[in-house]
């Protein structure tokens, strides 16, 4: 614990010009005196603090010092240190705070940061995601009310192992006691979630490929082609960037797209069905006969309207 403190103190009079006893005693939540020991202590490391007196004195390090940036350049540091910064706006770790600190010491000064991301922006509740930190880290259960890809409703306790964010968004990797086997759960079709008090053993080993793939699922991937609408451009290039692509003289665009089993592809009838007359399916024709099918059972819904 002390050696933490000690090398968490350095990496903070490297990255502020002075600090006082009393503000370091109150984030290291030790007394003043513990505080002036250990400056004692970093000095006769070869560090080269220097103690500046008055009402807005303290400590800091002596000026142009910086530690070696031999081993990462500036352009690494700087992209670790956006990407630590979105996940601690996320997470509230304390300890991702420290790192970006230490990162710092080695980082370029003054200059605009090249990339930025936001995760906060992310349809996520990020007190899920904090708790189901907790869960992996502390080896607690968690439980939930899950809403699988073929609308089944089932309760579940899990054993959470590793948070993954794909596809733009988060989803929890972990054994399930339900089905006695890892799964993958999506974290927005998670509800009355709540970290329990049971705990588990660590997952030290976890199985190379959690998914079998069905024999022959080649032969089931068809072509799914359709026009898209001037108007539906940005939405349908948003949702299928690497679809193969042409646009027409008109503004329209012909999108092709491999798709496994299309006819039993829900997630893919949705959102066609969410461009409205903005899209029209061209290929495979059953495909058209299925979505004409869903919008003649939704006008059923408003006859009386």
């Amino acid at each position: 614990m002390k050696l933490e403190r000690l090398i968490s103190m350095i990496y903070k009079l490297l990255n502020n010009e002075v600090l006082s006893a009393s503000m370091l005693a109150e984030e290291f939540h030790v007394s003043t005196r513990t505080i002036y020991r250990d400056i004692d202590v970093i000095c006769a490391a070869g560090f080269p603090v220097l103690s500046f007196q008055g009402n807005k004195g303290g400590f800091g390090m002596i000026d142009g010092y910086k530690m070696d940036k031999s081993l990462l350049g500036s352009y690494d540091v700087d992209s670790l240190i956006t990407v630590l910064r979105s996940l601690s706006t996320v997470f509230e770790d304390e300890r991702v705070q420290g790192t970006i600190e230490r990162l710092q010491t080695v980082g370029t000064e003054n200059q605009t940061p090249s990339l930025a991301m936001d995760f906060k922006t992310l349809r996520t509740d990020p007190d899920v995601l904090r708790h189901l930190r907790t869960g992996i880290t502390e080896c607690k259960v968690v439980r939930f009310d899950y809403i699988n890809a073929n609308n089944e409703y089932t309760t579940r306790e899990m054993e959470p192992v590793q948070l993954h964010f794909k596809y733009g968004n988060w989803y929890i990797y972990g054994f399930c006691r339900r089905r006695r086997d890892y799964r993958e759960f999506r974290l927005s079709r998670m509800m009355n979630f709540f970290l329990t008090e049971g705990t588990f053993q660590p997952h030290d080993e976890l199985p190379k490929e959690t998914r079998t793939v069905k024999s022959g699922w080649q032969g089931q991937v068809r072509d799914v082609v359709f026009r898209i609408g001037p108007k539906a451009l940005a939405e349908a290039m948003d949702h299928f960037h690497q679809a193969e692509k042409q646009l027409h003289d008109d503004g329209s665009m012909i999108m092709r797209i491999p798709v496994y089993q299309p006819l039993e592809a829900r997630w893919l009838w949705s959102f066609l069905l969410s461009l409205g007359s903005g899209v029209e399916v061209l290929e495979p024709l059953e495909l058209r006969g299925i979505l004409k099918e869903q919008l003649q059972n939704a006008l059923k819904i408003y006859e009386e309207v």
